[in-house]
């Protein structure tokens, strides 16, 4: 993290920022968020990253009509421009500060925003990739939606590190490819690039969407034998763009890479 936030529209020190501790956001961790990429100082994927987080307020019944698309974007160019960011990442994080069902009080406050940047996140050039023994339940309310609950996919990232492996792919409940933990996944199969369909429960994500708007690609449903048997496999996120894993499993993934590993090279 870089030295300077935006808290509310304001530049703090990242220490700073103080959320309520019986907020919805403090109790139960309810707030969305985003992760932009940032190349020659411009955040990329502005208008697909504003979109989603408005839809996973409307989901999440987070109020954030004090915070307009014009100013929050202001701020981050602010807060860019401040930690001189040319090549790294952005977090927007919107927190419900509205009092806890359960835990009710008294509180003046609605949302707060937090808007932090970074350097790119670091991808292992060798990076392996395994299938996680935790399922993602496609029928959840929070399915498709960036929340700040995010515990669970720490703990399964941290289980497939605790095997040697650097990513790990998730099945849904009906056995079914979803995700990795922290991206989107693609793969080569005869020369033909697939994705999960969003019915399987993955997330939709920006980096995800702008790859099929520029490459030819069939969204499916299909079990992890896809994986196995392919060509080559891909991850995609705004934080590493896309990568091509190296290895899956026990078995390396050494075919030519497809022309999707061209569209974040800057």
């Amino acid at each position: 993290m870089h030295e300077s936030v935006s808290f509310n529209y304001g530049l703090l020190q990242p220490s700073e920022p103080k959320l309520s501790a019986l907020s919805a956001a403090s109790l139960y961790r309810k707030g969305i968020f985003t992760t932009l990429a940032i190349y020659d100082g411009v955040p990329h994927l502005w208008q697909k990253h504003w979109r989603r987080l408005v839809e996973n307020s409307l989901r999440l019944g987070i109020d954030v009509s004090e915070f307009t698309e014009t100013r929050t974007r202001s701020a981050l160019a602010e807060l860019i421009g401040v930690n001189s960011v040319q090549h790294g990442r952005a977090r927007i994080t919107f927190f419900d500060e509205s009092a806890g069902g359960l835990w009710p009080y008294e509180s003046g406050l609605r949302t707060s925003l937090l808007i932090a940047t970074g350097d790119p996140r670091p991808c292992p050039e060798n990076n392996s990739l395994t299938v996680s023994p935790y399922l993602i339940n496609s029928t959840s309310p929070l399915v498709a939606v960036k929340s700040s609950n995010y515990l669970e996919k720490i703990f399964v990232l941290d289980e497939a590190k605790g095997r040697g492996f650097d990513e790990a792919i998730q099945l849904n409940e009906r056995g079914e490819t979803t995700s990795a933990c922290m991206a989107n996944v693609f793969w080569v199969n005869a020369g033909r690039l697939y994705t999960p369909s969003l019915s399987t429960g993955c997330l939709a994500g920006t980096t995800r969407e702008f790859v099929l708007e520029n490459v030819e690609c069939e969204e499916v449903e299909a079990g992890i034998e896809a994986l196995r048997s392919a060509d080559e496999i891909f991850l995609t996120s705004a934080g590493i763009g896309v990568v091509q894993v190296k290895k899956f499993e026990d078995r390396n993934k050494t075919g030519e890479p497809h022309p999707i590993i061209t569209l974040f090279r800057h």
